[in-house]
C-alpha cells in the first residue's frame, strides 16, 4: 500500500483496524472520518441539547455548533448564503422534500423532466408527484455508452416544463452528466434544475453557483460523515416561495385555532429536532474534505479505475456497464458476467474479505434500458489502493471458476 493511501486509511476507524479489509462499497456508505466521530462525541459529551429557542448556555452552545456546520455546508457547496442549507435526514429526505414542496406550486400539465438513469430516490417520487396532481413526467434517454442521452432535449424541454431533476453522477455506472448543456437548455425555457449529488460529493467539493443549479442534495454517509443526515441546497429565493414539507415544532411562525404561519427558511424546511450532533459530525467531515489536495485524488483514483477497468476487460464473458474509458465516468464500476448472479459473486468474494455491492442498486429503470436485471458494482474511494484493485481481480478470477 502507498503511503498516501496508508496514511488516509488510517484516518478512517474500521479501516484502521481491519487492514485485510478490501472495503469497495464506499458508493453505497463510505467510511466516517474520525474527525466527524470526534466532533459527535464531543458534542454529545459536551453540549448535548435542543436547538432553537434554548435561553440557557447549554443550548446556546448547541446552537452554534450546529448553525457553524450549516456554514461549512455552504462553503464546501460554494452556496451563496449559509441559510440556504436545509438539514435533512439524507439525500432520499432532500429529494423528496422538493418533490412536496417545489411539487405543490406546479399544477396539471407543467412538466418535470428526469431521467432513466435516476436512483429510486429521484424517480419515485416524481411518479408520485404525476397521481397526485396530474403534472406530466418525461424522461431523457440512455445513450450507447451509458451517459444521458441529451440530444433530445429540444423536444423534451417546452415551455411546460418546469423542473429538470437528474443524477449528478450515476450511482451504478459512474457517468458523469453534462450539467452545463443540461443547464443551458433548461435555462432556455424557464426551467429549474435540481442535481442528484448523493454520489458526487464523495470526490470532493461542489460549485452550486458555478453550476448554475437551483437545488442540490446529498448525503453526509457518503462523504465520510455519519449516516442520518443529508443537505438539501436551494437559492433563497426558491426556499422562500416553498410550502412547508413536514409540521411541527420549529418551522412555525405562529400557530392559532385557525390557522398557521411559517418560520423563514432553512427552519421552514426542518420540523422536530433535527440531526444535531449528525450534522456537527458531518460539517467535521466537509471541513476535512476541503482541505485536500483534489487534483491528486481524482488523479489517483482515475488510475485505480482504470486499472480495474483493464482488468475486468480481461475477463471472459464480462460486460462493462456505461462508459468504457475511466475519464468519462467517477470511480464507480458495475459488471454483469452472464450467468452468474451478483449476489453469488459478492458472498464467494467477502471470503476473501473484499466488500462489494450486487443487486438493482435501486436503480430498476437504468438496468431495464441497460439490459440487466442485476449487477456488481466495485466504487474506489480516496482511501482505495492499488493492492485493493488487484485482491478484486484475483477475487473475481477465484470466483468465476468457483460460480461456473
Amino acid at each position: 500500500m502507498s503511503a498516501t493511501a496508508a496514511s488516509l486509511r488510517n484516518q478512517f476507524p474500521l479501516l484502521a483496524a481491519a487492514p485485510d479489509l478490501h472495503y469497495l462499497d464506499s458508493a453505497a456508505t463510505a467510511q466516517i472520518h474520525r474527525l466527524a466521530l470526534d466532533a459527535m462525541l464531543h458534542h454529545e459529551a459536551t453540549r448535548r441539547a435542543n436547538v432553537l429557542r434554548g435561553t440557557y448556555r447549554l443550548a446556546e452552545a448547541a446552537d452554534l455548533a450546529y448553525e457553524q456546520a450549516r456554514a461549512i455546508a455552504a462553503r464546501f457547496l460554494n452556496a451563496g448564503a449559509a441559510d440556504e442549507i436545509v438539514f435533512t435526514s439524507g439525500a432520499t429526505a432532500s429529494l423528496n422534500l422538493v418533490a412536496h414542496a417545489f411539487g405543490n406550486t406546479l399544477k396539471a400539465g407543467d412538466r418535470v423532466l428526469i431521467s432513466v438513469a435516476e436512483h429510486h430516490s429521484n424517480f419515485v417520487p416524481w411518479q408520485m408527484l404525476r397521481e397526485r396532481t396530474g403534472i406530466e413526467l418525461a424522461l431523457i434517454p440512455l445513450g450507447a455508452d451509458g451517459q444521458l442521452d441529451l440530444a433530445g432535449l429540444p423536444e423534451l424541454l417546452d415551455r411546460n416544463c418546469r423542473l429538470v431533476a437528474v443524477t449528478h453522477c450515476s450511482n451504478v455506472t459512474g457517468a458523469m452528466t453534462d450539467v452545463a448543456t443540461l443547464v443551458a437548455a433548461a435555462r432556455r425555457v424557464g426551467a429549474r434544475v435540481l442535481l442528484d449529488g448523493a454520489q458526487a460529493v464523495q470526490h470532493g467539493p461542489q460549485d452550486v453557483r458555478g453550476m448554475d443549479v437551483d437545488f442540490y442534495a446529498f448525503s453526509g454517509h457518503k462523504c465520510f460523515g455519519p449516516g442520518g443526515v443529508g443537505v438539501l441546497w436551494s437559492r433563497g429565493e426558491l426556499l422562500a416561495a416553498m410550502p412547508p414539507f413536514l409540521t411541527g415544532g420549529g418551522m412555525i411562525a405562529s400557530v392559532t385555532n385557525e390557522v398557521a404561519t411559517w418560520a423563514e427558511p432553512p427552519q421552514r424546511f426542518e420540523a422536530g429536532t433535527p440531526p444535531i450532533a449528525q450534522a456537527v459530525g458531518l460539517g467535521a467531515a466537509l471541513e476535512w474534505m476541503m482541505g485536500l489536495p483534489w487534483a491528486r485524488i481524482h488523479a489517483t483514483e482515475g488510475h485505480l479505475c482504470e486499472m480495474l477497468i483493464t482488468g475486468l476487460q480481461c475477463i471472459p464473458g464480462l460486460r462493462l456497464l456505461g462508459p468504457q474509458a475511466s475519464a468519462q465516468r467517477a470511480p464507480i464500476v458495475s459488471f454483469d458476467i452472464p450467468g452468474l448472479h451478483p449476489h453469488d459473486i459478492c458472498q464467494v468474494l467477502d471470503g476473501h474479505r473484499l466488500a462489494l455491492r450486487g443487486g438493482h442498486h435501486c436503480a430498476q429503470p437504468l438496468l431495464a434500458a441497460l439490459g440487466v436485471e442485476a449487477c456488481t458494482r466495485a466504487s474506489i474511494a480516496l482511501y482505495t489502493d492499488e493492492a485493493e484493485i488487484e485482491a478484486l481481480l484475483d477475487g473475481l478470477d477465484y470466483a468465476v471458476k468457483v460460480l461456473t
